[in-house]
């Protein structure tokens, strides 16, 4: 609830500086037992949902906690491309296409 209500604060000032927010991302929503798969909520659940619902916005995406994703990127490498078939691979490819689909095209020629 601290982070929930911190991530308040912060859509709430950039609504009063006119910055737009996309929407919500949840991270940390889960932690996969690297042994047996099952999903632990170690934060509880439904924070982003209720978050997006208050402020009106869409939940682009929940992202677990997911340690190997440490691990590669203090390699230098994106878990997208480390262990693109783990959960948190694609929870974040489906929060990019999520991004690009909430993001206004730019007018151009």
């Amino acid at each position: 609830e601290v982070a929930v209500g911190d991530a308040l604060r912060g859509a709430k000032m950039f609504q009063r500086v006119n910055t737009p927010v996309l929407g919500i991302v949840e991270n940390m929503s889960w932690f996969e037992c690297p042994h047996c798969g099952k999903p632990s909520a170690l934060f509880g659940t439904g924070g982003g949902e209720r978050l997006a619902t208050e402020l009106g916005l869409p939940l682009l995406g929940q992202v677990p906690f997911y340690p190997k994703a440490l691990e590669a990127a203090d390699r230098g490498e994106p878990i997208v491309v480390a262990d693109p078939q783990s959960s948190a691979a694609r929870a974040l490819m489906s929060l990019a296409a999520n991004v690009r689909a909430a993001t206004p095209s730019p007018s151009g020629p």
